[in-house]
């Protein structure tokens, strides 16, 4: 059974919590990135690490102990332009190297452990301080999460009530999780002051761990942000994928206009709310929230009743399964009124998967009441930008997305 990743792997909270991710032609400029740039990830879709994905994008992430040699390099860690910061699977990385992740600890003395709370599950583990490098680009001593850590194995019943947990490879279906996103930290509502604790952030002593408020310094963070250069945005490159095929390959491009390889070119700059992380999508003469997000592994939108499209039966429930491909238009509006209408298609879902091979379906969707996910098949065949909250860009001040 192929699982549906709505909202990808991402539900983070920004200014406030919000769900976002487990994302016409555009008009970008398709430029001829290198990944040996210092400022370019090489990036694939395909099955992951675990070889049951679909649509799934995956990067090589090197992790050290922080101001040390005591490095690794992760292969297979999904990119989620939905969510914010870095999580990689204890058991993706040997034990030398997560002891000597420095953990971080609240002001009793206690390890800070998060619950990040996902769309489709949650991830548990203890928050540590490591150097965070991807290419050529360096975040130092930056907040990460260790999930399914042995050392805090019990997962308190206030994180389960969010979801069952992705502790594993088999569960998770990746070795961790780039959050990329629009902004820095994944719970200012968490920190104290904040307008609303969602229960991210516990302090743990021994199995007994107690929810907490978490200075923003302390909580898990883009390490985009912390890069010395190259640190206001990135940009995803994929190319057309104009039929079903086993593997894309693709760039991650850091920094939006601060060399030759990510410049915005005619792309249009599509602002987004600072406190929700959306723009407006219009389908079917009705407005919904909106959002651009890698870590969905399809379209997810509304339901079979509002788009006449069936659901598929259990072995590939989550998804759509039309008797014959439907084409559809929605128009996405930034706040600042910039426009852009895009015609996207979906076919039967079980069909797709018929291939044993295949791994890159541009046409998969599902149903998601309420909210208009873009996700990753949007992505193929455009240059999307996405900047962070407060830098400054030649196209403006992010937060933005731009395609």
């Amino acid at each position: 059974m192929v699982s549906a990743r709505a909202c990808g792997a991402a539900a983070i909270s920004a200014a406030l919590l919000f769900v976002m991710g487990c994302g016409g032609v555009s008009s970008a400029n398709k430029s001829t990135s290198s990944s040996s740039a210092s400022n370019v990830a090489a990036l694939v879709v395909n099955g992951g690490p675990n070889g049951g994905y679909v649509n799934g994008l995956f990067t090589t992430v090197n992790v050290c102990a922080a101001g040390t040699s005591n490095c690794q390099a992760v292969s297979g860690v999904l990119v989620d332009t939905g969510s914010f910061g870095l999580r990689i699977l204890s058991t993706a990385i040997e034990p030398s190297l997560n002891s000597a992740l420095t953990r971080e600890t609240d002001a009793s003395g206690r390890t800070v452990a998060e619950c990040a709370q996902f769309s489709d599950g949650i991830t548990w583990g203890p928050v540590a301080r490591a150097d965070v490098q991807i290419a050529g680009e360096k975040a130092d001593a930056i907040p990460v999460q260790i999930i399914g850590d042995p050392s805090l194995s019990t997962v308190p019943s206030p994180c389960t009530n969010h979801g069952a947990p992705e502790d594993d490879l088999k569960s998770l279906q990746a070795n961790g999780i780039l959050g990329i996103g629009n902004f820095v930290h994944d719970c200012p509502a968490c920190a104290p002051g904040g307008s609303s604790n969602p229960g991210f952030y516990y302090g743990c002593m021994g199995s007994s761990c107690q929810m907490i408020t978490l200075a923003l310094a302390q909580q898990v963070a883009n390490p985009v942000a912390s890069f010395a250069t190259n640190n206001n945005g990135v940009v995803v490159e994929l190319p057309q994928a104009s039929s079903s095929t086993a593997s894309l390959n693709g760039s991650l491009i850091f920094g939006i206009g601060t060399g030759s390889n990510n410049a915005l070119g005619g792309a249009h700059v599509f602002t987004i709310d600072p406190s929700t992380g959306n723009f407006n999508t219009a389908f079917n003469n009705k407005t919904y929230p909106g959002f651009l997000d890698t870590g969905s592994n399809g379209y997810f939108f509304l339901d079979s009743s509002a788009t006449g499209l069936a659901a598929c039966p259990m072995s590939a429930q989550g998804f759509y399964c039309p008797s014959s491909r439907a084409t559809f238009s929605a128009t996405n509006t930034g706040t600042n009124k910039a426009t852009s209408a895009v015609s996207f298609t979906i076919d039967n879902a079980l069909s797709l998967f018929s291939s044993p091979t295949d791994t890159v379906f541009p046409t998969l969707g599902g149903p998601l009441p309420g909210m208009f996910d873009w996700g990753l098949p949007f992505f193929y065949g455009r240059n999307v930008f996405v900047a962070i909250v407060g830098a400054s860009t030649p196209g403006g001040t992010g937060p933005f997305w731009a395609y």
